[in-house]
Order: C-alpha cells, then structure tokens, then sequence
C-alpha cells in the first residue's frame, strides 16, 4: 500500500504544471529571441516574442520593468538611463556587507536598437493602464516613432507596427485621436516608399479607424482607393482591413460587398478567446448585414459562449424580422437602442424596417390567396392604406411575392409559392464555387516555409554533380571500367 502511495504521489508530482515565469525572465527570454532574429535575419522570432505581448503586458509593474531594463543594459548606459526616466524611481537597495567578488563580473554584450524599442513598448502599455500616465504615454509613443524612423531598419517593421497601434491608443483615451491622424499620413506615404509592408498595413488600419471614429466615410472610402494593401501583412491586420471595409461597405449599401469582407475577418480573426471584443464587434455587424441581405442567421451563432451575451439584442431583432411583426420590432429597437448606438450600428438596424414588412407581407401572400389592403394595414401595424399599398407594389416589383393589386376593389391577389428553383440557385452556387476557390487560392499564399531551405537542395545537386565529373573523369583516364561504375555484379 505505501508503495502505491508513492507512486501516486509521483505521479501527480510530475502531471503539476510548472508555474509561468516571472514577468522578468519572459522579458529577458524575449529579448534573447529578438537579438536571435536580427542575427539569423528571421522575422519569425520576433512575431513570436509579438505573441506573448498580449498576456506579459497584464503582468507588468514598475518594479518589474526597472529590474528588466537594468539586468539587460549595464550601469553606465545611456539606453538605461533614457528607459528609466519614464519609470518611478526604485527604492534604494538594502545596506549589506561588502564582499570582495572573486572575479570581476563580465560586461553584457550590447544590445541591438529592436531591444530598446521592444522596452519602450513594453513602458508604453504600462502607462496605458493609468489615465493620469496619458500624456506621458503620448510623449513617449511620439519619441518611440521618431526614433524608429530614423533608425530605418527592416528587422524593426513587425515591432514598429505594435507601436504605431499603441500610439493610436494613447491619443485615443486622451481624447486626441484627430491629432494623430496627420502623423499616420506622412508615415504612411514613408512607409510605402520604403516598402515597409507591415508597417503600411498598421498605418491604414489606423487611419480607416479614425475615419470611421468619427462617421467619416467618404474619407475612408477614398483613402481605400487610393492605397494597396499589403498582399504580405499578417493575418491581424487583415482582419482588421476586412471589418472596416464591411463597416464602409454597409452604410454604402453594399450588403454583398460587405457580407463578403465580414466573413474573411472573421476567418483571419484570432481565437475568440484570445480577441473577444473584436469577435463580438464583427459578428454584431456581421448579423445586421445577413439581416439587411433577407437571410436569417444560424440560431447556433447565438449560442456560443462569447456572443451569447453580447447578441442578445441582436438576437430579438432577429426574431422580430424572422417574425415580421413590427410592432415587436419597434419596441426591441427602443429598449436596446442604447447598446446599438454604442456599437455604431443604429442607423443599419433601423434599415430593418423594411426588411420585417417584406417578411410580414410574404407570410400573408403564402397565407392568402386574397386580402385587402386594409387588412394588411392591420396586421403589419402601418399608418395608411396608401402606405401598404405602395409597399405591397414595391415588393411585387421587387420579386419578394408573386401577386398583383387590384386597385379598384382595394385588395391583393397572391399568386403560387415560388419554387425553389431558378436563377437565384445558379446565382449562389456561384457565390460559393468562387468563395471556395478564393479561400484556396489565400490558403496556398499563406503557406509558410523555412528560410534558405533551398540551399540545401542547391548543395546537393552541386555535390551529386561534382561526383558525377570525378566519375567520368576516372572512367576517361582508365583508372575505373563503366561496368564497375555501373554495378559490376549486376
């Protein structure tokens, strides 16, 4: 018994998970790997110090920073010097007895610049945690850019990229994000000069949000047609750049357009767990959009965890529209009325109107053959019987029911369910062959593999051929018969 005792206690030793490391040695751990990219040339390791970003900044302090800057740099340096003036002076170290030291400590090696500006951003989130570290965060995130584009290195575009978003963020919660908008412009057109593709993929993002921040829409559909954007930028960014041209699309009235987009951001969106709010916002957009298209979305949508919450009042307008009464839709609209004007999605919602009397009339034309115009004013609750007059001819013009108006006797006539066969099936199986195919042509462009891998193929080749010349060569002086350099027992 004692025996299987300690085996079991064995066992659960080994299956406890080790704790994380301290916010100190992921730091340093991070820098190894940013020094390791600027010297093998290999972005991959600094996108994987990017990664960890979202979680080490959640677990940084003062304390933490000012032991990582000052264990990284040494004593004398002016980088160290420069870093910690933006960090609170730390407590003095406790008096202890003096020992000579066997040998004299090495120096560490010097640092690359991608190690400041890595520091630098790390600062910079931290004091995006304080309101009263604002203006500070904005002096710092001003400096950062300047130093970064007069350094003009290329090792440095995937961390240049975080920090740009981080000074957007820094303008944004001191309520400056106009300001910051001139400074995106002429790093933009810098940064397509010097064909910094991260970079320029971040600086667009950055200027669509502050368009669309401040309901500028014909900016922002101008900037997008007078900019390419980047075929190379990582898969955040694209996301990005797909919502907010859905956002433009939508208001344009270019549902296809923007259910299209809506769908790619969310595919190249990161793991709902990991970007939550930005999960939430494209699928809240992404229902209105279905919605104002005439389909109703999938009810498992409303079911998973993370949207669960945040869809409930885009789950009643969907049942509202699904229903086509507008009466439950005018009163779902102004008890979540608030929630819509925050997401910035009121005014599409409202556009639903017509989409719930399209649905009510449906249901009454597939109900009966014939029905007068001020029944229909009953039931969908409208002001006139002109109103549903002129609403009942749009939507017969419009194909959503078959039937004509007998205007003299005041009533409708429906004709026969429409079957489900036609151009419209054609017209959707193409939408998805071609949806199909474009998600195969993206998936073969985002296939990764390892750098120079080439070479080693090209040196084998030049090896097989210079044993292929030494062969001849032995086989022209005689020294070896071409039945022995053919396999002579063969």
């Amino acid at each position: 018994m004692k025996d299987a005792k300690t085996k079991g206690d064995a066992a659960e030793e080994t299956t406890t998970p080790s704790p994380p490391a301290s916010p100190v040695s992921e730091i340093k751990s991070n820098v190894t790997l940013i020094e390791r990219a600027v010297s093998t040339l290999e972005p991959w390791f600094t996108i994987r110090v990017l990664r960890s970003l979202t979680t080490l900044r959640k677990r940084l302090d003062d304390k933490a920073l000012s032991d990582a800057v000052s264990e990284v740099y040494p004593h004398d340096s002016p980088v160290r010097a420069s870093l910690l003036l933006w960090l609170p002076a730390a407590p003095p170290p406790e008096e202890s007895m003096e020992v000579d030291p066997a040998s004299p400590p090495k120096p560490p090696p010097e640092t690359v610049p991608e190690t400041e500006i890595y520091f630098r951003l790390l600062i910079l989130h931290h004091l995006l945690t304080s309101p009263s570290s604002y203006p500070e965060a904005i002096d710092l995130a001003n400096e950062t850019v300047q130093k970064i584009q007069s350094l003009n290195r290329r090792s440095l575009d995937p961390i240049a990229a975080r920090v740009w978003f981080a000074l957007e963020r820094a303008y944004e919660l001191g309520g400056e994000l106009s300001e910051a908008r001139p400074l995106f412009l002429a790093a933009q057109r810098t940064a397509s000069l010097r064909h910094d593709d991260e970079t320029q993929a971040s600086l667009i993002n950055r200027l669509l949000r502050s368009y669309l921040h401040y309901s500028l829409y014909d900016q922002a559909d101008k900037l997008i047609s007078k900019t390419n954007f980047p075929a190379s930028a990582p898969n955040s960014q694209y996301a990005r750049y797909h919502y907010f041209l859905g956002r433009i699309k939508a208001v344009q009235l270019d549902y296809t357009a923007a259910h299209t987009n809506l769908q790619q951001a969310i595919r190249r969106a990161p793991a709902p767990k990991l970007a939550p709010g930005f999960y939430q916002a494209v699928h809240k957009l992404f229902v209105v959009v279905e919605l104002l298209m005439g389909d109703i979305p999938e009810r498992s949508l409303f079911r998973h965890p993370v949207l669960e919450k945040a869809l409930r009042g885009y789950f009643d307008i969907v049942k509202a529209v699904r229903t086509g009464s507008l009466s439950q839709f005018q009163s779902t609209l102004s008890t979540h009325a608030a929630g819509f004007e925050a997401d910035k999605t009121y005014t599409l919602v409202a556009r639903l109107r017509q989409n719930v009397i399209k649905t009510g009339i449906r249901r009454l034309s597939l109900s009966y053959s014939r029905i007068s115009l001020r029944d229909i004013c009953v039931k969908l609750h409208l002001d006139s019987e002109e109103d549903a007059e002129y609403i009942v001819g749009k939507a017969i013009r419009d194909g959503v029911i078959e039937g004509r108006i007998v205007h003299e006797k005041g009533w409708m006539e429906c004709g026969g369910q429409k079957t489900g066969y036609g151009p419209e099936v054609s017209e959707m199986f193409s939408r998805r062959i071609g949806y199909c195919l474009e998600l195969h042509n993206q998936s073969v462009k985002a296939m990764r593999f390892p750098l120079n891998a080439h070479r080693k193929d090209i040196a084998d080749a030049e090896g097989a051929r210079e044993r292929e010349k030494e062969l001849a060569k032995e086989i022209q002086d005689g020294e070896i018969d071409e039945e022995d350099a053919l396999g002579g027992d063969f």
